[in-house]
């Protein structure tokens, strides 16, 4: 049994945030029941990554919406709202990305929905937060980086401010509210209520950056400086970061600038014993670093380091990556996909419990695929708004 089997799950959400927390609480048991307007759906059934395409919906929808179940209602339909308010009776929880106040204009805000069912759990994901000056902005993600700070710590010291190049806040924004919403699931086991879980995707990327922006300001408010070569972390010193050999990439953490020096055979590095010296002198260090690294390949590199226990670790693409016996030990993917369509390989659920994995091949669903099932099961029909 899985940990959340019995709990159901109404996922309002679009795009990415909201969706990819409905999908953890799915592989880890929950039914979740995707909740999406008849015309077109979820708008991210339209959002395409390299024109791929499966059953008229984008790929990326596919592994976001996967194991899950499509209910369709115009919410803005009398007999729809109140189908899906019978729906809201028999739920223990709730997800919702829309912007600020528009479920609140639907009659489905958490005070109403809490006057429906006191024991939901509403989770609600925004872009900067329930109220403020910033509230009416768009949430989207590279937005959110760049006005964060983020795009500041990439890249080197002459480069552009350079984006981490994932959607960082969305997921992240998804993977606090899952932690929300299971403490409030655990709070309503002893109290017998539910309760309003809130993130948004800039204070997740606050979060993310919490060790720098601490740094920042017990530091006398002193920006950080990107080094000019190399730069992998702005407040660590050399040898920290990817470097070029001969043949591709290798990374160097943290470790001893004198003991990498007698590997490198590079006597320089004696001088730079302490990490006040390997900051102050980092784009020097790494430079010299660099010109040795280029003469030998990564293989010949890592052997050595490897054999004095130094922190370092080739530079892998994906076709690189799939093909090694540590990336197949962990069995990541998992292959989904419709009746009557290819399937589409992605990502397991990452979390082992017990030592198990948790894997389901159920497809997304197609827009309103299980809305009469769903509806003959909790015993509901259109007629109950007369």
């Amino acid at each position: 049994m899985k940990p959340l089997e019995g709990l159901i799950v109404l996922d309002f959400a679009q795009y990415l945030a909201g969706p990819s927390a409905a999908l953890r609480l799915a592989d880890l048991g929950a039914r979740v029941i995707k909740v999406e307007r008849p015309q077109g759906g979820d708008n991210g059934r339209r959002l395409v990554f390299k024109n791929l395409i499966s059953d008229n919906d984008g790929v990326l929808f596919h592994t976001i919406n996967r194991n899950k179940e499509s209910f369709t209602a115009d919410l803005k339909d009398p007999a729809d709202l109140t189908a899906v308010k019978e729906l809201i009776k028999q739920a223990d929880i709730l997800i919702e990305n829309f912007r600020p106040g528009i479920m609140d204009k639907l009659g489905l805000g958490y005070e109403d929905v809490k006057k429906i069912n006191s024991k939901i759990v509403y989770g609600t994901v925004s872009g900067y937060g329930l109220d403020g000056p910033w509230v009416k902005r768009p949430g989207q993600d590279l937005m959110i980086q760049s006005l964060s700070g983020l795009t500041l710590l990439n890249g080197n010291q002459d480069d552009l401010p350079t984006p981490i190049a994932l959607a960082m806040a969305d997921t992240y924004a998804g993977i606090h509210l899952v932690q929300g919403i299971l403490a409030c699931i655990y709070r309503r086991f002893k109290t017998g209520e539910g309760g309003r879980v809130s993130v948004s995707l800039l204070e997740s990327m606050l979060d993310l950056q919490f060790e720098f922006i601490a740094t920042y300001i017990n530091d006398d408010h002193t920006l950080p400086t990107r080094a000019k070569v190399n730069n992998a972390h702005v407040y660590l010193p050399a040898p920290y970061g990817i470097y070029a050999t001969q043949d591709s990439f290798i990374a160097l953490a943290m470790g001893s600038l004198p003991d990498l020096g007698e590997i490198l055979d590079l006597p320089a590095l004696a001088d730079y014993a302490d990490d006040a010296s390997a900051f102050a002198q980092r784009d020097k260090i790494k430079q010299l670093i660099q010109a040795t690294l280029t003469q030998d390949t990564t293989e010949n590199w890592l052997a050595k380091l490897k054999s004095k226990n130094y922190w370092a670790s080739e530079v892998l693409n994906w076709k690189e990556l799939i093909d090694r016996p540590g990336f197949k030990s962990l069995d990541m993917l998992v292959h989904v996909g419709r009746p009557g369509h290819r399937d589409i390989i992605t990502t397991r659920c990452p979390i082992r419990i017990d030592g198990e994995i948790y894997k389901s091949n159920k497809w997304a669903p197609a827009l309103g695929e299980d809305t009469q099932k769903i509806m003959q099961e909790f015993k509901i029909t259109k007629g109950d708004a007369n």
